[in-house]
């Protein structure tokens, strides 16, 4: 913590012991207890304060790039400036191919692919399914077996 070695603490601790004596050692290791406590607080206030100070920086920076990029915007693209009309929109918007949008596949590509309502999956078997069903030969799950079962277990 302070570039204090485990060794030099517990020299430290048995020369408090002698020099203090048992009786005053808690006491005064109270006392040390809220020393250090406030200490760790006034290091951690200042070091919010340190991190809340260089955010607010960073966010004037930011806000000042913000604003310089936006203006070299406007100056590039003034809000009276004639610029060229958009084509025609087609009557028919399925006509249209937007570069990010897939053409549908065949009918054939789907062929192969099951049909709905999907089959549900079998059902696993679990423990306690067995169990009731009679099949479940495990010691731990003797008191849920059944009297031939016991019988079985009693045998080996």
């Amino acid at each position: 913590m302070f570039g204090v070695d485990t060794s030099e603490f517990i020299v430290v601790a048995i020369v408090a012991l002698l020099f203090i004596g048992p009786k005053e050692l808690p006491r005064v290791m109270l006392s040390v207890g809220r020393w250090v406590g406030r200490a760790r607080g006034y290091a951690r206030h200042f070091t919010a304060g340190i991190e809340n100070v260089m955010r607010e920086a960073e966010l004037e920076e930011m806000d000042r790039k913000w604003r310089e990029q936006n203006e070299r915007i406007l100056a590039q693209y003034p809000a009276d400036g004639h610029y060229p009309e958009p084509e025609a929109v087609p009557a028919d918007p399925a006509s249209v191919m937007l570069p990010s949008v897939m053409p549908t596949p065949p009918a054939e590509a789907f062929e192969d692919e099951p049909t709905l309502p999907l089959e549900a999956p079998a059902a696993r078997t679990t423990i306690r399914a067995r169990r009731l069903n009679g099949r479940c030969h495990d010691r731990r799950h003797r008191r849920h077996q059944g009297p031939a079962d016991r019988s079985f277990d009693r045998a080996s």
